[in-house]
């Protein structure tokens, strides 16, 4: 196990975007960010306050779907207690979440992608698709995760989503 931790920590640091590339660095934040949860809640909320009840339905869906994954992630986080890797970005995250695996950004990601895909339209589903993989590259880009907790995360959004899917439709 410590050589499979070994290799995922060398091969997350290669990943990991220089502090001197400012445009980049600051284009991997705006995405790490997009997936923040505090964001998709507001901007779901949103959309079923003022949506119609196609708008509704789905808004619906996926809050309730966000709150059960963030369920699954902190009660994983809180079991394995990995720690975030060394690094000064990310200050919130470090403090208020401690624990990087598996990445809550990178499963609800993918969630989303598969609720997109599942409930429509296409062009949202089209954007989640191209959207989900940035925004957990962006995490070891920037040093708060390991590329393994990115992956777990993926995975567990995948599933969840299916899960989700099956009961709400």
């Amino acid at each position: 196990m410590d050589r499979i931790l070994e290799w995922d920590n060398n091969l997350s640091e290669k990943l990991r975007i220089a502090v001197n590339k400012r445009g980049l660095r600051l284009f991997a934040a705006i995405l790490a960010h997009s997936g923040d949860s505090w964001f998709w809640f507001g901007g779901l909320g949103l959309l079923w306050w003022l949506g119609n009840p196609f708008w509704k339905f789905r808004a619906i869906v996926y809050l309730i779907s966000i709150f059960i994954t963030a369920i699954f992630v902190l009660g994983i986080k809180f079991t394995i207690r990995r720690k975030r890797p060394e690094g000064e970005w990310g200050g919130i995250y470090r403090r208020t979440d401690p624990h990087s695996f598996p990445s809550g950004h990178a499963a609800r990601s993918f969630l989303l992608v598969v609720l997109g895909v599942g409930l429509g339209p296409a062009w949202l589903a089209w954007l989640l698709v191209i959207w989900a993989p940035l925004v957990s590259l962006a995490r070891v880009g920037l040093g708060v995760h390991y590329l393994s907790d990115v992956v777990a995360g993926m995975i567990l959004g995948l599933v969840i989503g299916a899960v989700c899917l099956s009961l709400f439709i």
